[in-house]
């Protein structure tokens, strides 16, 4: 494993909302994504799922409201939450969870991205 310098992994994602392994921690992964415009609601039933904001300001819908994070800022939506990612303007982000999780939980869908894929 050597030094994983973001700026030129995030020049390299394909497009909004596609994910990509950066590194990996046990059986833990390190995505780095680029968003904007709403995703869709889904949960991820067997783990917790963090977002890290490095750039922009994501909002997260939730049943009971919702949060927003800004650069600089973390998130752990609990196992089972319903939730909803929405950037009004680009976000690059960092996203920690175990190995093998689809980014739309069980919603499959036009933006459900190939799971584990490096970059």
């Amino acid at each position: 494993m050597s030094v994983v310098n973001l700026e030129e992994k995030f020049g390299r994602l394909p497009e909004y909302w596609q994910p990509r392994v950066i590194a990996e921690l046990n059986d833990y992964q390190f995505k780095i994504a680029r968003v904007k415009g709403e995703f869709v609601w889904h949960d991820h039933a067997d783990t917790d799922e963090a977002f890290f904001v490095l750039e922009g300001t994501l909002r997260i819908d939730l049943p009971d409201g919702a949060v927003e994070i800004g650069p600089g800022e973390l998130y752990v939506v609990p196992r089972g939450v319903k939730h909803r990612p929405v950037a009004e303007e680009e976000v690059k982000l960092m996203l920690v969870e175990p190995r093998g999780v689809v980014n739309t939980g069980d919603e499959r869908g036009d933006l459900t991205a190939e799971s584990d894929v490096w970059i």
